[in-house]
C-alpha cells in the first residue's frame, strides 16, 4: 500500500512538471503568432503584386520564346544521372508542433518522382542532409542549416538564382516548393507549388499594359525574383503554421495532463482513504482483545 502511494504521489509530480513546460511552451507559441502572422499576410501581399506582373509579362506575344517556359532547353549531359527534379522543403527548427514536420516529410516521401530536395529548417536538414554523421570530427562546422524562423529574403533570392541558373541550363526540368499551407489557426494543409517551368497562359488572354525595355527582357530578369519572393512569402506562411500548430499541440498537451493529473489524484486519494481505514481497523481490532 504504502508502495502504491509513493508511485502515485512521483507520477502525479511528475505530469505536474510536464505541465508547467507545456503551459510555458504555449505562452511562448501565442506570443509569436501575431507576428508571425502579420509577416505571412506581408508576404502574400508581395507575391501577388508580383505574381500580377509575372501573369501580365506571360501573355505578351513577344515572350513565348522565354526559357523559363522550359521549352526549347537542352539537357544538360552532365546532369543526365542526377534527378531533374529539385524541390525546396521547408519545415521547423524545433518539434512538439503536432503533425507540423511529419505532414511534410510524407507528402515529399509519397511522391512518385527522384527529386533533390533542399531543406529549409532544422528539422528538414536533419532528415534530408545523410553526408555527415554525428561522429564525424567537422560535424559541429558543417551541420549549418537555414533556420525557417530567421530565414532572409538575401536566402531566398539566393537560392532562386541558383534554381533559375541551372533551369535554363537544362541541369534540371522542375522546380516546386513543399510547405505548410495556413488555413486556420487549427488547420494546416501540406502543400506543392511548382514555380519552374512558367505555365502558359490560356488562349485569348492578351497582355494589358505597355513594358519598357522590351517584355522579353523584362521577364527574364524578373523570374529570379519571382521565385525568391513566392519561397520567401511560403517560408514566412509555413512558420506561422508551425506557430499555430505548436500551440495547438500545447493546448492539447495541457489539457491531457491536467486530466491525468485528476485521475491520479483521485487514485491517490482513494488509497490514502483505503490506507488510513486499514490502519483503524487494525486499531480497534487491537484494542478489542
Amino acid at each position: 500500500m504504502a508502495k502504491d502511494i509513493k508511485v502515485l504521489r512521483k507520477k502525479i509530480k511528475s505530469f505536474d512538471s510536464t505541465l508547467h513546460l507545456t503551459g510555458a511552451m504555449g505562452l511562448v507559441a501565442s506570443s509569436k503568432i501575431r507576428k508571425a502572422t502579420d509577416a505571412m499576410l506581408e508576404g502574400r501581399k508581395y507575391l501577388g503584386a508580383i505574381q500580377g506582373v509575372v501573369d501580365d509579362l506571360k501573355k505578351c506575344p513577344d515572350c513565348k520564346k522565354c526559357v523559363y517556359f522550359g521549352e526549347g532547353v537542352k539537357a544538360s549531359e552532365e546532369s543526365s544521372d542526377k534527378p531533374r527534379t529539385k524541390l525546396i522543403v521547408i519545415a521547423g527548427d524545433r518539434g512538439l508542433c503536432g503533425g507540423y514536420n511529419a505532414n511534410v516529410f510524407r507528402l515529399v516521401r509519397d511522391m512518385d518522382e527522384d527529386v533533390d530536395v533542399i531543406p529549409i529548417g532544422k528539422r528538414a536538414y536533419d532528415r534530408y542532409t545523410t553526408d555527415l554523421s554525428e561522429t564525424d570530427d567537422d560535424y559541429a562546422e558543417n551541420n549549418v542549416f537555414e533556420s525557417s524562423e530567421y530565414y532572409s529574403y538575401e536566402s531566398a533570392m539566393k537560392l532562386a538564382q541558383e534554381c533559375c541558373k541551372d533551369f535554363a541550363e537544362g541541369k534540371i526540368d522542375k522546380v516546386g516548393i513543399v510547405y505548410n499551407e495556413y488555413v486556420s489557426i487549427m488547420t494546416q494543409t501540406p502543400s506543392v507549388k511548382w514555380v519552374l517551368p512558367l505555365t502558359r497562359p490560356e488562349k485569348g488572354e492578351i497582355a494589358t499594359g505597355v513594358y519598357e525595355p522590351d517584355p522579353m527582357e523584362l521577364l527574364n530578369n524578373i523570374v529570379p525574383q519571382y521565385v525568391a519572393g513566392v519561397l520567401y512569402a511560403l517560408v514566412k506562411e509555413s512558420f506561422a503554421c508551425e506557430v499555430a500548430a505548436r500551440r495547438m499541440a500545447m493546448d492539447s498537451a495541457k489539457k491531457n495532463a491536467t486530466e491525468m493529473i485528476d485521475n491520479l489524484q483521485l487514485e491517490y486519494n482513494r488509497v490514502r482513504q483505503g490506507k488510513i481505514t486499514q490502519e483503524i481497523t487494525e486499531i480497534v481490532a487491537g484494542a478489542g482483545k
